[in-house]
């Protein structure tokens, strides 16, 4: 019978590789504190661990209004009592002389095994559902199903210890309880979190279908051009079209052309104002460029009323952003910089260099050096650059190469706050993800960017590439790549995908404001539709907290529970033989 849930045991049990405590170590008083915290906290992790075993103890928690002060006493007004089922033994209690010695081998193996299960066993047996070992594929099909990857880099030591467990076995396939806990436990803690459904898509499998089929519906459309006044732009397919996203936890999914490398051309914009923030501050940035959209075309020779470019997302601003970026170093010191930053952005993955596309662009680029010499003349550059040389600098950024997958990883991390969800590194400051998406949401989509940020809502940047990267705050990173492109330079698939993902899920930056019309919400289990809330007496949540609560646990009597106020509503968890 299950007495204590995942969520309770992650917070209650000594850390993995830590030595456990023996049986008798452990006292009734922490024993009921544990039965504390289980009885309070997410309920809906039940199912999952129904069958096992507790040492001999149930969980009975209660309400206890008027009920005398008690260092067991929760947070929460609940009460809860350790109770000793038939057959089991005290902690530290010698086993009765008159018990059958079954019993009393039994009683003393629950003693050395200690009262509380461990991660591993628990993640162990949720797999198994039964069975005494699993095959190592169908672990990693469940791993798959949450969203993480085995290429994953938190999840190194784990893949690395399965290879060399596998080589041990008989059969190079099976693993029983304790060699799963072998490889797993240098990475429980994010593991649980994976099969607890803790992370912010919890019900991933689901919502990877949802995209599968809005990126079939956006691969239909056939309008667009692709670019070709960049020659190497006009080399790519049009029927191209790929969809990657990677989520805050390092969740990720893919369709499509999603491996084939393209340029970043002006996707690489917000990137290298978050680095000139990140090394500056926002103050100097700005003393050179201005944060409004302009209204106009984004190759126009056109500042602002202070002789500034209007927002460092269109080329002027572009411009002198590349300047201001490692002042002093020489080109190739400059390129190394900003590339060793995309990487860390990018976890790590694939961000590479097409020098026929610079070549290309360095020929083709009349219109941005006259843009270039168009600022020399108002002074816009900090005191010494060199116009030309920053020109060769801007447009080798324009020519780093990404797969749309790489490039998710980077739109997560301004999702994330400047952290890389897969390396959980710091990349960039608060301060430049910020001011960066503010841009993004204003001015990231040519001049398209107020029809986006109106029906999207999201910050973006596009390029004429065909790249679209779209960051859901505190959600994801998605990038969207398809070459054909529309009148105003956009990717026409990755709009009509980025207008039905906002239509059919609630990311649209104010579809969360009170009473607006109920969408599909990922963040939820189960994908349920945002409820009205009106107040914590609210009546009908009330009614699904019961319901909720009586589907799992089981009402006992005062006698089974050792309780005897009349005035306790008693329940403990259903286990294996109850009705559900």
């Amino acid at each position: 019978m299950l007495q204590f849930r995942f969520s309770a045991v992650l917070k209650e049990l000594p850390r993995p590789g830590r030595a456990r405590a023996a049986t008798g170590a452990i006292t009734a008083s922490r024993a009921a504190a544990c039965c504390v915290r289980s009885a309070a906290r997410d309920v809906r992790a039940a199912p999952a661990l129904r069958g096992f075993r507790s040492g001999g103890y149930r969980c009975v928690p209660h309400t206890a209004t008027g009920a005398r002060s008690s260092p067991h006493t929760s947070a929460t007004g609940l009460r809860s009592f350790c109770t000793k089922t038939e057959g089991s033994a005290e902690p530290g209690e010698p086993p009765k002389k008159d018990e059958s010695a079954g019993k009393d081998a039994a009683a003393e193996k629950r003693r050395k095994a200690g009262i509380l299960p461990s991660l591993e066993d628990l993640l162990f047996y949720t797999i198994a559902e039964g069975q005494e070992k699993i095959p190592a594929h169908k672990f990693i099909t469940a791993l798959k199903a949450t969203g993480l990857r085995t290429g994953d880099p938190r999840l190194k030591e784990c893949m690395e210890m399965l290879k060399i467990t596998l080589k041990s076995t008989t059969d190079g396939v099976m693993l029983d309880r304790h060699l799963f806990k072998k490889c797993v436990q240098s990475n429980i803690v994010l593991l649980t979190q994976a099969f607890r459904k803790k992370f912010v898509i919890p019900d991933f499998l689901s919502f990877a279908s949802h995209i599968d089929e809005l990126h079939g519906t956006a691969k239909k459309l056939s309008g667009g051009q692709v670019a070709d006044y960049i020659p190497q732009l006009a080399k790519f397919s049009p029927d191209l079209w790929a969809v990657s996203l990677c989520t805050v936890d390092g969740q990720r999914h893919t369709v499509g052309d999603t491996k084939v490398p393209f340029c970043l051309q002006s996707c690489v914009k917000p990137l290298k104002y978050a680095i000139a923030v990140h090394d500056h501050g926002t103050e100097y940035v700005h003393r050179f460029i201005g944060k409004e959209p302009s209204g106009l075309r984004f190759n126009k020779l056109f500042l602002n009323e202070e002789d500034k470019p209007h927002n460092p997302m269109v080329n002027a601003g572009a411009i002198v952003c590349t300047s201001l970026i490692k002042q002093g170093a020489s080109n190739a010191e400059k390129f190394d910089y900003v590339m060793n930053f995309l990487n860390k952005m990018a976890g790590n993955e694939y961000v590479g260099f097409s020098n026929a596309t610079f070549q290309s662009e360095r020929e083709s680029g009349d219109r941005n050096f006259a843009i270039g010499y168009y600022l020399k003349e108002k002074k816009c550059f900090p005191e010494g650059t060199d116009m030309t040389s920053i020109l060769d600098f801007y447009f080798q950024l324009c020519s780093i190469e990404v797969t749309c997958e790489s490039a998710s990883v980077m739109a997560a991390t301004l999702a994330n706050g400047g952290f890389c969800p897969i390396t959980a590194e710091r990349v960039l400051s608060p301060e430049a993800v910020r001011n960066t998406l503010s841009l993004m949401h204003s001015c990231g989509m040519y001049d398209f960017s107020g029809q986006f940020a109106f029906h999207v809502g999201l910050p973006a940047k596009s390029g004429v590439s065909g790249g679209i990267l779209l960051v859901v705050p505190n959600v994801m990173g998605i990038m969207c790549w398809s070459p054909p492109l529309d009148k105003l330079g956009n990717s026409v698939r990755g709009i009509q995908f980025c207008t039905d993902l906002v239509s059919l899920c609630n990311f649209h930056n104010y579809d969360n404001l009170r009473h607006f019309a109920k969408k599909l919400d990922p963040r939820r289990e189960g994908g349920d539709q945002r409820q009205q809330c009106f107040g914590p007496m609210d009546y009908r949540s009330l009614q699904k907290e019961l319901a909720l609560k009586d589907s799992l646990w089981k009402r006992v009597s005062p006698a089974e529970s050792d309780v005897n106020s009349s005035t306790t509503v008693v329940y403990r968890m259903k286990g294996v033989g109850d009705a559900h």
